[in-house]
């Protein structure tokens, strides 16, 4: 992986955005708009030169948001049954990840982690409290063009039964030190294993970066 030096481009890139994307909000002059939208698309040469994605997938992806820029948030249920956590086999890499997505307008995360689990998991959940709020950057993740904030939150099963989904092959539930591979751009072995942590102290208190 990347050092984070090496990655500063992607810092700039998704500093220039946001910087562009706020402008364009909120700017009543013709020039200055001129500007930002040459910030935008400076912000896409930056991520087209460094990386293999095609500038029109970028500007979809990357550039196409509108409103003051905020971080995404990537929202992930935390299912245990006799002692083991439950995760799903991601279609799109291959490796394993708590079951999750990014949070759906209208949809508050207790709501969103209890679709996301039926969805990709096949199990009915009760949310019970939030766990963590972690910042994707300060986290041994891949580079990602976002910014994102993940919140994982605890929930116990009440029905249903393992079933892959539209985007996941494969269910199952593991043991702290029988983890299998994992789709590190959702999360990581220590994000993991920190959810054990809360399965070993349920009082621990809530994480935030």
């Amino acid at each position: 992986m990347e050092s984070k030096l090496e990655l500063q481009w992607l810092e700039w890139a998704k500093q220039i955005q946001a910087i562009a994307q706020t402008g364009l909000t909120y700017t009543k002059d013709v020039y200055d708009q001129e500007r930002y939208e040459q910030l935008r698309q400076l912000s896409v040469d930056i991520l087209a030169n460094y990386s293999n994605v095609g500038k029109e997938k970028i500007v979809l992806a990357f550039a196409g948001d509108t409103g003051y820029a905020t971080p995404k948030v990537d929202i992930r249920g935390v299912v245990f049954r006799d002692g083991k956590i439950l995760m799903v086999r991601e279609k799109i890499d291959g490796g394993w990840s708590l079951p999750g997505g990014w949070a759906d307008i209208g949809l508050s995360p207790f709501e969103i982690a209890v679709k996301e689990t039926k969805e990709e998991a096949g199990f009915e959940v009760r949310p019970i409290r939030l766990l963590a709020v972690l910042d994707k950057n300060v986290h041994n993740h891949p580079p990602d063009p976002y910014h994102i904030y993940k919140m994982f939150i605890a929930c116990e099963i009440v029905g249903g039964e393992a079933a892959g989904g539209v985007e996941t092959s494969d269910v199952g539930f593991f043991e702290e030190n029988d983890l299998p591979p994992l789709s590190v751009g959702r999360n990581t072995e220590a994000q993991i294993r920190l959810m054990f942590e809360y399965l070993r102290d349920p009082q621990k208190s809530v994480i935030c970066d």
